[in-house]
């Protein structure tokens, strides 16, 4: 257990089920403490999935937190030795061993992953894409940054970029958004394979460069393909049309509001703001952003993302899987899933080593989960699964 959190546990211990004073909704210097059953929680089935993971069900798990209606109602940590469980694959250069060994894109490396310095900021990894599509929104709502259907070749030099042809000039600042640019790239293969194209990406200097290079293997906004390049190259056209740096402007429009006060945010070799990947908060921080999205992006008297952003962000963009159980938006993920009968569809962030801040706007609920499931075909937790595991717990009310 983090020692910033025991107060927490033990405030949640000594309340058991009685009445929890009232505090403001808005969580900016701290989350308010409820129990499960003040929130219309089953505390035993909770219980059951906390042994689940503690008992390694689901793989390396460092974290689940339950928000409902704007309190923590369940939070619990896990405490994983890295440094021995990945020991032998941090001496051991590969896919996942970039650049120095000893530096941040070294991901057996118990100094930087998951935790940075074994403190209590967590990697985000792509969980830092929506951080990033919320920080593009207040730009626009600002008038500080392009229209969404300006073309992605009007921020690069003639002549400078490979591989260009009809299709990659119709790629606009749209299709980065939602991962329908056309460009070669395979994602989908696992991280540890060294054909998989961010594992290209990653050793070489400039992966904004590399990522615009890239031949069009498709039309543009025609189909979904995951590609932590294209991310890459907003935060570029952020830099050139807001002539600001992206973690600054982040900080004074979006963690500031929110009081997150405490955040890592690496750097490419570049020295661009890593945009796919880069961000360190604690569970409790990430959480506020998602709060923030189900407030459709209102923090205390300030509307800190457009509405309309926010709305546009978390609608569906293009089909990930064929049944459309699973879609995309703004950088968000969108799952559908069935609660009494009725579908229903829950917003995530999506992080490797399963970061997982998860909406389900309807029930009032925000979830967290984190995590170091980083190998392949090892035990892991999921957005449908931790979203059905969690729907257990919810207290159905029957009728009379």
């Amino acid at each position: 257990m983090k020692s910033r959190y025991l107060a927490s546990l033990i405030a949640i211990l000594i309340l058991g089920t009685s009445p929890v004073i009232a505090q403001s909704e808005w969580p900016t210097r701290g989350w308010p403490l409820t129990t499960p059953p003040e929130v219309g929680l089953d505390a035993k089935i909770l219980a059951s999935f906390d042994a689940d993971i503690g008992e390694g069900k689901y793989g390396y798990v460092d974290s689940i937190l339950v928000i409902r209606h704007g309190k923590v109602a369940y939070e619990r940590y896990y405490g994983h030795d890295y440094g021995s469980i990945y020991g032998l694959e941090s001496r051991t250069p590969g896919p996942l061993v970039v650049h120095d060994p000893t530096g941040p894109y070294n991901y057996f490396n118990s100094w930087w992953h998951p935790y940075y310095r074994g403190g209590e900021l967590h990697t985000m990894q792509s969980v830092t894409k929506s951080v990033v599509s919320a920080v593009i929104g207040i730009a626009i709502g600002r008038n500080e940054f392009p229209a969404l259907d300006t073309p992605v070749l009007s921020f690069f030099e003639p002549g400078k970029v490979a591989n260009v042809d009809e299709r990659k000039r119709r790629m606009t600042l749209r299709h980065l958004l939602t991962m329908s640019t056309g460009l070669d790239w395979d994602e989908d293969v696992p991280y540890a394979d060294p054909t998989n194209t961010f594992a290209i990406m990653a050793v070489s200097p400039d992966w904004v460069q590399f990522t615009i290079d890239r031949p069009m293997a498709k039309d543009p906004g025609k189909f979904f393909q995951y590609n932590s390049g294209a991310t890459l190259i907003l935060g570029h056209v952020f830099r050139l049309a807001t002539g600001k740096d992206l973690e600054e402007y982040a900080v004074q429009h979006l963690f500031t509001p929110l009081g997150i006060d405490d955040y890592l945010w690496k750097r490419t070799p570049m020295g661009l703001v890593d945009t796919q990947e880069g961000l360190y908060v604690a569970p409790r921080d990430i959480a506020k952003i998602a709060y923030l999205y189900l407030k459709h992006g209102r923090w205390e008297e300030q509307q800190v993302v457009p509405q309309e952003w926010v709305t546009a962000s978390v609608e569906p963009s293009v089909s990930v899987t064929d049944d459309r159980s699973i879609e995309y938006g703004y950088k968000w993920w969108l799952y559908h899933y069935q609660y009494q009968g009725e579908d229903r569809v829950a917003f995530a962030g999506v992080g490797f080593g399963n970061q997982l801040p998860i909406v389900l706007p309807e029930l009032d609920l925000v979830l967290v989960f984190t995590g170091w499931n980083i190998l392949p075909d090892r035990p892991r937790l999921g957005a449908q699964v931790a979203i059905e595991r969690i729907l257990e717990a919810v207290i159905r009310i029957r009728p009379n």
